[in-house]
């Protein structure tokens, strides 16, 4: 059901799938400030994307249960590397989560701007294990210019990309729905958009269990058609 929060609808992913992936060992592997410092692409990979201070750390935080997982900052703009996470353990389903770098924080120089875009976009391009990107979207204000243009960068690239929308606890009901409403008319002429939307709250909890079940699937998939080339 496109404009859905996931979880409320028919396809939507097990949710107990979710829950038992990331009960597992979640770790810091490292930062990468260039393509040659990326760790190994042997896992399926799900990044997280998003202008600044959207709450990427915080999210990823709330999705492994672990507060100090990934760094959370009041300051735009301060995660400026790559980030990665390895969820999982040996012999059971694994995912490789990514946190990048946010995007549309005017107070950076341009030059470094520039460098932090193109390590971003080399990676999304050149990524062969990257199943998705969750691009994260503020809730309180919707998808501004500079989401578009990444979303269009991820329909040439044909990467494919779903909405999470947080910080979703500041909103009342009423203008949840229309966010909800308004962000999938938007992504309806987007080629490489999921059409689920996930919408969530780092601070109440409200859709990280939908979220996990949306990233495990990913990994369930992946070592389905591992197992299946294999035999």
């Amino acid at each position: 059901m496109s404009g859905a929060p996931s979880g409320q609808d028919d396809d939507a992913p097990d949710l107990e799938a979710g829950r038992l992936l990331f009960a597992q060992t979640c770790s810091f592997v490292r930062g990468a400030v260039d393509m040659e410092g990326l760790p190994p692409g042997d896992l399926p990979e799900v990044a997280f994307a998003g202008r600044s201070n959207v709450g990427k750390s915080s999210l990823v935080n709330a999705l492994t249960g672990r507060k100090t997982l990934a760094r959370t900052s009041n300051t735009p703009g301060r995660t400026k590397e790559l980030n990665f996470f390895l969820l999982g353990a040996e012999g059971r389903p694994a995912i490789m989560l990514a946190d990048l770098p946010g995007y549309g924080y005017a107070r950076e120089t341009r030059s470094r701007v520039e460098q932090w875009t193109d390590l971003v976009m080399a990676y999304l391009r050149g990524r062969a294990t990257l199943r998705r990107v969750l691009l994260l979207i503020d809730a309180r204000h919707g998808l501004k210019e500079n989401d578009r243009a990444v979303m269009a960068l991820l329909d040439e690239a044909a990467v494919s990309y779903q909405i999470v929308l947080t910080k979703t606890d500041k909103l009342k009901a009423g203008e949840l729905e229309k966010c909800l409403a308004d962000v999938g008319t938007g992504i309806r002429a987007h080629v490489a958009a999921h059409p689920r939307i996930v919408a969530t709250s780092s601070e109440t909890g409200a859709g990280i269990a939908a979220l996990r079940a949306e990233i495990a699937s990913l990994a369930a998939a992946d070592a389905l058609g591992y197992k299946n080339r294999s035999s």
